[in-house]
C-alpha cells in the first residue's frame, strides 16, 4: 500500500480570509473610492513587493512619495494591515487538524511578508502545527515561480510526486504541476475535503 500523499498548503485564500478590502472599505467613504484606491495605489503588484521581501516601512515610504496627498491611508497598509483579515476558514483548520490526528506530515508555502508572517504567530495557532513552512519574503521569491517549489522540496527532502498542493491561485496550482508536484485549486474547505478523500487521505468524509 503506497503512502498517502503529503498536503502543501498555500495560507491566504485556503486558511485565511485575506482581502485589502476589508481594510480600504474603512478608509473611504464609498466602495467605488475603495475599489480605487486598491486598483490604483496601493495595488496587488504593490502588495506583491512585500511578498518577496520588502521592507514595510521602505515600501509604505516610497509608495508615499508618489502619492503623498494618500500618505495616511497608504500607512494604514502597514499600521492597520490585520484589518485586511476577514478571519479564519475554519472548515480548512479542521481538515488540518484531523490530518494531523492521523500523523500525516502538513506543510506550507505562502506569498507572505515576513514581518507579517511573524506578526500572526502568537495569533493564528494552526501556523504551528505545522512540519515545515517556506515563507516567499524571507526566500525573496514568490509563486508561481517554480523555484519556490523546488525550494520546499529541496529543503525538506521531499519528492515533488509525493505532494499535493492546495492553492486558491490558479496560476500557482499550475505551476505546482509543472514541478511534478499533485495539486488541487481551492475554492471550499467543502470541495477540498472531498478532493483530499479522493486522494487517499484519511479523513472524514
Amino acid at each position: 500500500m503506497s503512502e498517502p500523499l503529503i498536503p502543501v498548503f498555500d495560507l491566504g485564500g485556503v486558511f485565511v480570509d485575506w482581502d485589502p478590502m476589508y481594510l480600504f472599505r474603512k478608509l473611504f467613504a464609498t466602495e467605488e473610492e475603495a475599489r480605487w484606491f486598491g486598483d490604483t495605489i496601493c495595488t496587488k503588484d504593490w502588495n506583491l513587493e512585500f511578498d518577496a521581501g520588502d521592507i514595510y516601512a521602505e515600501g509604505v515610504a516610497r509608495l508615499i512619495t508618489r502619492f503623498p496627498r494618500y500618505w495616511r491611508e497608504i500607512g494604514a497598509y502597514d499600521t492597520r494591515w490585520k484589518e485586511t483579515i476577514g478571519g479564519i476558514f475554519q472548515g480548512t483548520v479542521d481538515i488540518h487538524n484531523e490530518l494531523i490526528e492521523a500523523e500525516i506530515p502538513t506543510f506550507a508555502i505562502t506569498n507572505f511578508s515576513w514581518e507579517k508572517w511573524v506578526s500572526v504567530l502568537d495569533e493564528w495557532s494552526f501556523l504551528e502545527k505545522f512540519d515545515g513552512v517556506v515563507v516567499s519574503g524571507l526566500e525573496k521569491m514568490v509563486k508561481p515561480d517554480p523555484r519556490i517549489f523546488r525550494l520546499f522540496c529541496d529543503r525538506y527532502g521531499l519528492a515533488p510526486e509525493s505532494c499535493v498542493f492546495i492553492d486558491d491561485n490558479e496560476a500557482n496550482v499550475v505551476s505546482a504541476r509543472a514541478v511534478g508536484m499533485e495539486a488541487i485549486h481551492f475554492s471550499s474547505p467543502e470541495a477540498l475535503r472531498a478532493e483530499l478523500v479522493g486522494l487517499g487521505l484519511p479523513l472524514k468524509s
